[in-house]
């Protein structure tokens, strides 16, 4: 577990420091990239070095900047973000679409993000879990959670805009769902902040 752990931070790390440096589209200051990005000097300079072997930045002292190599793998990092961050933008303000965005990025998947993509024409017609009917797959069009650490934990398992998921049954105060063959039981005030589309497969 802990092995786990650490490879996710360090890909959420990478994938964040060869953002960045895209964004900035010029060759950055370690400092600068340390102060935005909020992980421990032992992560950031084993990545920094990861990157480094792997031809996607160039070094110098006190700097850092992207390969060709590197300015491609940024270059899909930003439209993945960018695209999360523009549905967002629908029902939150600029501020907790790019939040959102920027945890979301390190979970989904290509598939989700096209499915994303889609959604754009089906927002209008969704529901809650809790009201969804049951054993009918549909897919989820948005979480819509205030707490970002509670949203940042259900996406975490899988559960994002964009994913596939069926509601399987609802005992009292939960609902079990399934999503990638994997079956969760949500309390229904979890449930309630998870929005799906009406209209089932797309």
């Amino acid at each position: 577990m802990e092995f786990n752990i650490t490879s996710e931070v360090l890909e959420i790390v990478e994938e964040d420091i060869l953002r960045i440096t895209g964004e900035e589209n010029k060759q950055i200051s370690l400092k600068f990239l340390k102060s935005k990005i909020k992980v421990s000097d032992f992560f950031f300079h084993k990545v920094v070095k990861k990157l480094g072997k792997e031809g996607l930045i160039y070094l110098k002292p006190n700097f850092l900047g992207l390969t060709k190599g590197g300015r491609e793998r940024a270059k899909d990092i930003i439209e993945k973000h960018m695209v999360v961050e523009n549905y967002f933008k629908k029902t939150r303000n600029e501020k907790e679409a790019h939040q959102a965005a920027h945890i979301l990025e390190h979970y989904i998947s290509k598939e989700a993000i096209r499915n994303i993509k889609k959604l754009y024409t089906f927002r209008e017609g969704s529901s809650s879990l809790v009201e969804f009917e049951l054993h009918r797959e549909t897919m989820i069009s948005d979480i819509v959670f205030l707490d970002f650490g509670l949203f940042e934990r259900i996406i975490s398992v899988g559960i994002f805009p964009g994913q596939r998921i069926k509601v399987t049954n609802k005992i009292y105060d939960v609902v079990v769902i399934k999503v990638n063959n994997k079956k969760f039981a949500l309390d229904k005030n979890i449930a309630a902040g998870i929005r799906v589309l009406i209209y089932g497969k797309t």
